[in-house]
C-alpha cells in the first residue's frame, strides 16, 4: 500500500499529537523489547536484541546476554533470575537510548491504546490500512472540534469579554495546526536519531 504525503502528515501528526491512553509497550513482559529478549536467550541469536540498543550499547548487552545465558543453565530458579536481569538490562537501555526512563518491568497483558494495538496489528499483518484509518480520523476530529469551538466565538470587537472568548479558542486552535505541522515534518522519527532542525513556528501566543 502507498502513502501519500498528505496521509503522512496526518499519521505521524497523529501519533504524536494524541492524548497518552496506555503506555508504551517496550517496557511490558509481552513486549516486542523483552520478546526479542526470550527468543535470543532460547536460540543464543543475539542479533536480533542488538537492533533494539544503540551501538555503544552493545557490549553491555553483549556481557549481560553471555551472563545470563551461563547462569540460566544451573536450575530452574537460576534460570528464572537469569532471564528477568537480562529483561531489565535490556529494556533499562532500550529505554535510555529513547531519552525515556526506566520505571521497571511490566506485567503482561497492559491495555494499550487503540493507536498502539492497530500498529502492532500492521506489522503483523504487512497492511497498515486500519492504521491510516485511525489515524486520518483522529486528525480529522481533532480539527473539526478546535475549529468548531473557534467558530461558535465572535471575533474581538466591542465586547471584551467575548473577544477574550474568541482568543481562548483561537489560541489553542493555531497552536494545535502548528503542532501538527511540525509533528508531520518531523517525521517521528526514533528519539536516538538526530532530526534536522524544524523551521521556527510563525506564532508566538
Amino acid at each position: 500500500m502507498r502513502l501519500t504525503p498528505t496521509f503522512a502528515a496526518l499519521a505521524a501528526a497523529a501519533a504524536l499529537l494524541a492524548p497518552s491512553r496506555a503506555p508504551a509497550h517496550c517496557d511490558t513482559l509481552d513486549g516486542p523489547v523483552v520478546e526479542a529478549a526470550r527468543k535470543a536467550l532460547e536460540t543464543g541469536q543475539l542479533a536480533p536484541v542488538l537492533a533494539w540498543v544503540q551501538k555503544d550499547d552493545e557490549r553491555e548487552i553483549t556481557h549481560a546476554f553471555e551472563h545470563a545465558r551461563s547462569v540460566r543453565k544451573l536450575n530452574a530458579d537460576a534460570k528464572s533470575l537469569a532471564d528477568t536481569f537480562f529483561f531489565e538490562t535490556l529494556v533499562r537501555i532500550h529505554r535510555a537510548g529513547e531519552g525515556a526512563p526506566y520505571t521497571g518491568l511490566k506485567p503482561a497483558g497492559q491495555k494499550l491504546g487503540p493507536a498502539l494495538v492497530a500498529a502492532d496489528a500492521a506489522v503483523a499483518k504487512g497492511d497498515a490500512a486500519a492504521v491510516e484509518a485511525l489515524l486520518v480520523e483522529a486528525v480529522r476530529h481533532g480539527l473539526q472540534e478546535r475549529f468548531a469551538r473557534l467558530k461558535a466565538q465572535k471575533p474581538p470587537a466591542a465586547d471584551v469579554a467575548a473577544g477574550r472568548a474568541w482568543v481562548a479558542a483561537y489560541v489553542p486552535f493555531v497552536h494545535w495546526v502548528e503542532a501538527v505541522d511540525a509533528a508531520a515534518a518531523s517525521g517521528g522519527a526514533h528519539h536516538a536519531e538526530p532530526e534536522p532542525a524544524a523551521a521556527p513556528a510563525h506564532h508566538g501566543h
